[in-house]
């Protein structure tokens, strides 16, 4: 192997990504590691200090070396040939042998200036090595991919064997298959599973914290078996391919009963099956197990303990607004009130409240539900998603006769609420006199506790929330550990804003005023913004900067 002598700290300073004094800094770090008996690699305490990111490292060398950057995912991936390398060797010095040709075998690696280890792995390599760089993330993922393939190497064999005597989707080992798919989902504590076939195989995702990982990647001919046996579960139309459909069905692992409720779509390579997993105790969650912080879950209780008008929760797709819902139900909850839900569709049942499915098929909208409950007496209602004029305006009838609706809309902010009523056909002075409150939220993974260890942002990170920094702060993350699947992150937590709409609010959405405005007047008021929210929980030590940055809008100044 032809060595290139490349002097990283000279390279990344004439590249304008870090300064002289950060180089300085970061030999400095590294001198005393090596005092302390502990040899780190320069890179390794750039990205410590947050004076780079991986990326910006390997792209500059891949500049310098001539080493092209590959997407592992896009490729092929030639699982025998990594098999005949030790996989302890690939394992230690991450490098990943992926596919081959006449002439070469190609290898993805992290670190491209080891080339004591690419020299190494050349000697069990039967021809000359091609390199391409490869982020380490990636090149970890496809590790874990490999060895899940080596371990259900049996059970994979098995159903190809019974797949060749002519067995379709009643194949035992399928049904094997899936149980593994559904237990290890369960396990790792996922909340939907996505089977989504790719050009060469097909992969197996699960949506973890809320963040997709990858749990399983299989050939392609035992995709289409696998679909036909979740269709057949659910009782969906084996045969019909081309369109949507949608079911359920019911299945008990270490006895428990868990819902899984079935979404398929045809895609480029065929059906794309997103699988959700309903658990029923999620219904128990109290207001005060939701992690809201202290201040706004007061202020949320007096929104729910109002006696009419209308309380918005706020959030993208799986921000948790359903599961606030359900909690705020179980608050207000008793023998002496009438509750009724309209949901699309029920996803829990809660005792004590009545609950309606909407069926769009035969004329049940959330509109047309709403209006017949008014005739059924109710206290509160609760509307699983305020969509369209219709339904917002008889909402608002409902708040103005006396009745409390709870209700979810899509807005990114709590402020945000007022306008989409106004811009969804709502007259001002209705919206001002019917709208009590709006909840915005979003879930922002749990830095994991057992890795937990204090590290340095990058300098765009601070430089995005530097105006927002009252005072310095340490910072958390996760270094990765097996407790978290080496992510850094266990568990979810809410960060949330509370829009109290007192009459001085009412008053200025009645006179059309901006959104500017009315934050400014409700700050006045003492509303806490998400953003501020998030870098409270940065500041307890709960999450870390990256995840507030991932899920929270920052005004760049």
């Amino acid at each position: 192997m032809i060595q290139k002598r490349v002097r990283l700290g000279d390279l990344l300073v004439q590249e304008g990504i870090i300064t002289e004094e950060e180089l300085l800094k970061a030999l400095e770090v590294q001198k005393k590691y090596k005092e302390e008996g502990n040899y780190k690699k320069l890179g390794e305490i750039l990205i410590e200090l947050g004076f780079a990111t991986e990326k910006q490292i390997l792209e500059a060398l891949s500049k310098q070396l001539g080493f092209p950057f590959v997407d592992l995912y896009g490729e092929d991936i030639d699982y025998n040939l990594m098999s005949s390398f030790p996989i302890n060797l690939i394992e230690k010095h991450y490098i990943l042998p992926f596919k081959q040709d006449d002439d070469y075998i190609y290898i993805a690696t992290a670190d491209p200036l080891d080339y004591d280890s690419l020299e190494l792995v050349e000697k069990f390599s039967p021809k000359p090595l091609k390199v391409f760089i490869a982020l380490t993330k990636d090149i970890l993922i496809i590790l874990e991919r490999f060895k899940l393939n080596l371990s259900l190497k049996e059970l994979i064999e098995k159903v190809k064997k019974e797949l060749e005597k002519g067995g379709g989707e009643s194949v035992s080992a399928i049904d094997e298959l899936l149980d593994l798919i559904l237990k290890k989902a369960i396990k790792e504590r996922s909340t939907d599973v996505h089977v989504e076939p790719l050009k060469y195989n097909f992969s197996v995702r699960a949506r973890v914290d809320g963040v997709l990982r990858e749990l399983f990647s299989f050939e392609k001919e035992i995709y289409f078996p696998l679909v036909s046996k979740i269709k057949l579960l659910s009782n969906l139309d084996i045969s019909e391919k081309r369109k949507p459909q949608d079911g359920r069905f019911t299945k008990e692992y270490d006895g428990k009963i868990y819902d899984f409720r079935v979404s398929t779509s045809p895609t480029l390579h065929g059906e794309s099956v997103v699988l959700r997993i309903l658990d029923q105790e999620k219904i128990l969650l109290r207001m005060n197990e939701l992690g809201m912080s202290e201040y706004n879950l007061k202020r949320f209780e007096k929104l729910i303990h109002s006696p009419y008008g209308i309380v918005f929760v706020t959030g993208p797709t799986g921000s948790g607004k359903t599961t606030t819902l359900y909690a705020a139900l179980n608050e207000v909850k008793g023998v002496d009130k009438k509750i009724i839900t309209v949901e699309d569709p029920v996803e829990y049942e809660i005792p004590l409240i009545q609950q309606i499915p909407v069926n769009p098929k035969i004329g049940l909208t959330f509109a047309t539900a709403l209006r017949s409950i008014l005739r059924q007496d109710p206290d509160i209602i609760m509307i699983g998603e305020v969509r369209d004029t219709e339904t917002l305006e008889t909402s608002i009838q409902a708040a103005l006769t006396g009745h409390l609706v709870l209700a979810t809309l899509h807005t990114n902010d709590a402020v945000s609420a007022i306008t989409r009523m106004i811009q969804m056909g709502a007259e001002n002075y209705m919206v001002a006199d019917s709208l009590v409150g709006v909840l915005a939220q979003r879930l922002v993974r749990k830095i994991c506790p057992y890795c937990k260890e204090e590290y340095f942002p990058s300098k765009d990170e601070l430089e995005l929330i530097k105006p927002y920094l009252k005072e310095e702060i340490k910072f958390f993350k996760g270094k990765g550990c097996k407790e978290c699947g080496f992510t850094g992150y266990l568990g979810r937590e809410m960060i949330s804003e509370v829009l109290v709409v007192n009459d001085t609010i009412s008053h200025l959405i009645s006179l059309n005023k901006d959104k500017t405005e009315i934050l400014k007047i409700a700050k006045e008021y003492g509303f806490v913004t998400m953003l501020e929210d998030g870098i409270n929980k940065i500041k307890n030590g709960i999450t870390t900067l990256e995840e507030i940055l991932r899920v929270v809008k920052v005004n760049v100044l």
